[in-house]
């Protein structure tokens, strides 16, 4: 930690510089930080001798295994170049206060309590989610301050809420903790505070990709040890951006959707008395279709298909990319796409006939390319954003045309961030 006017100086000085182009992979943005520090001396009356930290956490793109970390799968994932970027300072007492720019202060007074029902689906949740599971771990934690600024936008598909859980896990960690919890310790945590205090059920991909950082190749056949392999990258240097565009339609009231696919998958793996779709293999259930058409229906059969094919589609994908052979990353990509839409299903809310804005999006960005680079369905599904990956001779016309058709503004250009969540000074 170090007294707030001395980083001011620091950053001023370009002395933030290094640490602060590796999170963005270009200019550093120096106003960023200095917003950060003024809204933390503003909000809590701050000092110019005050100890502070400063911390940030990215948002992350999923690349392969498309609801597949919640049946142990594997998947390949990667940190993005937006994130949650805070100033943050113990202030003395038992009370988390949490001031993210353009939203009402969250105030959280820690007792050990455990979740509350009236904080369900808040940033209030997974505050204390994330400081009472540390505690749990064997580090209690202390009530602290902390300004945040966020261009993870909400629904974006990039994984806000991850991006937050491993932020305030970064800041407990070394506030509280002397940075004793790993990456992917500081991801078992922020899983557990989103699936436990906030109720949104969820698996492990975003978080781990969110605080490991780079592209990560992650098998979560044991989730309490996933296995994360680091893949080296350049999409740059391979002629190809990563883009994410925005369908236009909202995730609000999709939460039955989302939870309907790990609890179908599910019903599948316990026809044969197991918890989750790794404990099973294909050929199984292929040779007892009927009864399981039965017993768990048809779409839930389509969706352990798509597991099965897209579980092995993650770790094929990681090695071409590890090898740079685009050729075959980019064709394992439109299968992926396509077994999402097809058995996952998972492209068009249940019964939706006048709105399917991501089919829509997906059509508009397949037009787009005109034959070249891929196109497939972010994370979850159902609302939110598709992710493409476009040549760069042809960015700026595929960017026009999709933002044409779907609106100015709705098509981002991304890069992979080398570096996870983090402790900038």
């Amino acid at each position: 930690m170090e007294k707030l006017g001395a980083v001011r100086q620091r950053l001023e000085a370009g002395g933030l510089d290094g640490a602060l182009s590796r999170l963005t992979g270009g200019t550093p943005d120096r106003k960023r930080v200095s917003r950060v520090l003024d809204g933390f001396q503003q909000t809590f009356g701050a000092g110019e001798n005050t100890p502070v930290t400063l911390c940030s956490a990215p948002g992350r793109t999923e690349i392969c295994g498309n609801h597949t970390d919640h049946q142990h799968g594997r998947v390949l994932a990667a940190a993005v170049n937006v994130d949650f970027l805070a100033c943050a300072a113990p202030n003395g007492g038992d009370t988390i206060r949490f001031q993210s720019e353009g939203w009402p202060l969250v105030e959280v007074r820690l007792d050990g309590k455990g979740p509350r029902a009236e904080e369900r689906e808040s940033t209030a949740s997974l505050v204390r989610g994330m400081a009472e599971l540390a505690a749990r771990r064997g580090h209690p934690v202390k009530g602290f301050d902390a300004y945040a600024v966020s261009d993870v936008l909400p629904g974006s598909g990039l994984s806000s809420s991850a991006a937050c859980e491993v932020l305030l896990g970064v800041i407990v960690n070394h506030l509280f903790c002397q940075d004793a919890f790993t990456p992917v310790e500081i991801a078992q945590m922020g899983q557990g505070a989103e699936n436990v205090y906030f109720g949104k059920p969820s698996g492990l991909m975003d978080q781990t990709a969110s605080s490991v950082g780079g592209a990560v190749a992650i098998d979560f056949a044991d989730p309490a040890r996933p296995v994360v392999r680091s893949v080296a990258v350049d999409l740059n240097a391979l002629g190809y951006a990563l883009c994410i565009i925005d369908s236009g339609a909202s995730h609000a009231d999709l939460t039955d959707e989302y939870a309907a696919v790990p609890r179908e998958m599910g019903a599948v793996a316990a026809f044969f008395g197991k918890e989750v779709l790794r404990e099973v293999s294909q050929e199984q259930v292929l040779s007892h279709l009927p009864a399981l058409r039965e017993r768990a229906g048809d779409r839930a059969v389509l969706r352990a298909l798509h597991f099965f094919a897209d579980d092995a589609r993650a770790e094929e994908e990681a090695d071409a990319l590890a090898r740079g052979d685009m050729d075959a990353f980019l064709a394992l990509v439109k299968e992926s796409g396509r077994s999402s839409w097809e058995f996952l299903q998972n492209i068009t809310p249940a019964g939706a006939v006048r709105e399917q804005a991501m089919a829509v999006a997906l059509a508009v960005a397949e037009r787009a390319l005109k034959g070249r680079g891929a196109c497939r369905v972010h994370g979850g599904g159902f609302a939110g954003t598709i992710q493409a990956f476009v040549p760069l001779d042809s960015l700026e016309a595929f960017r026009a045309e999709t933002e044409g058709a779907l609106g100015a503004g709705s098509c981002h250009v991304l890069s992979i961030r080398p570096v996870g969540g983090a402790v900038l000074c």
